[in-house]
């Protein structure tokens, strides 16, 4: 769940990743049902954070592999998830492809939830990534994911590429700082069938998501660690005014009137493929 190309300073800590965004691994029904998990599956999970994801499958399958990028939520999923049934190792999922001892096509299911937009980002890696992903499928194996879909979060986007060009930054250094690849449905479908997977299911889903309130929550909250890399091409002394102004420019867009809560407009991608 975690970016690859952090600022030195590391806001993903699994602390300010609770403040602002407990909710995403809380909204994963539709994602767990389609995982179906089963007794004997062994299960690699990819972007697995700090494993709160994981473990509202851990019970019900035989073993889990989770993997991240971000040392401290290695650390978390390690301390709060790991034992018999479930490692946590660190791995930059973008080079899966040459963790041979992990992609060696013994997987019976393989899973990401959140993860594949902050991956996928790279597009020197972005097929490589899910040549390696179908690698570690087993034949007859299911890879199930749930991702940011083509329209995610379209208003921060826009809020914060003005906010940084009011600042001075070039529209195209912007574009270079995006963290995020939201694909579209056929994007992906032709993505997981070049690789050699049979697609089974692809589904985009409109979901408002309710932000976090309390403190280090909230929509500054969420731009704070979210969009972290974005405003790393600020100075840091300039970083909190835009947070500001971000804030400032959202807040009649993303705040109901009834009762104050903030939403912001979540897209996304699911996927069920299969390796026959």
């Amino acid at each position: 769940m975690t970016s690859n190309n952090q600022q030195s300073e590391n806001p993903w800590t699994p602390e300010a990743y609770s403040a602002s965004a407990s909710f995403v691994p809380q909204l994963t029904q539709t994602l767990l049902k389609y995982l179906d998990p089963q007794p004997t599956d062994k299960v690699l999970d990819i972007g697995c954070g700090d494993g709160i994801f994981t473990g509202n499958f851990l019970p019900a399958v035989q073993s889990v592999l989770g993997i991240d990028s971000s040392p401290a939520m290695i650390e978390a999923a390690t301390r709060d998830y790991g034992g018999p049934k479930a490692e946590f190792r660190i791995v930059d999922c973008r080079f899966l492809g040459q963790e041979t001892a992990i992609a060696d096509g013994t997987w019976d299911k393989v899973i990401s939830n959140a993860a594949l937009h902050w991956i996928l980002r790279d597009e020197s890696t972005r097929m490589s990534t899910l040549r390696g992903i179908y690698s570690s499928v087993k034949p007859g194996g299911t890879y199930v994911f749930e991702m940011g879909g083509h329209g995610c979060i379209a208003e921060v986007m826009t809020a914060v590429f003005y906010a940084l060009v009011y600042q001075g930054v070039s529209p195209e250094k912007v574009r270079e700082a995006n963290p995020w690849f939201f694909p579209s449905d056929v994007w992906m479908k032709d993505a997981l069938e070049k690789v050699g997977f049979q697609v089974d299911k692809i589904e985009t889903e409109y979901r408002p998501t309710k932000l976090t309130a309390g403190a280090g929550g909230g929509l500054a909250g969420w731009v704070r660690l979210m969009g972290s890399q974005l405003l790393g091409v600020l100075p840091p002394e300039k970083r909190e005014a835009a947070i500001e102004q971000i804030c400032d420019v959202l807040q009649t867009a993303v705040t109901r009137i009834e009762d104050g809560s903030q939403w912001l407009g979540y897209v996304r991608l699911r996927g069920i493929a299969k390796r026959v």
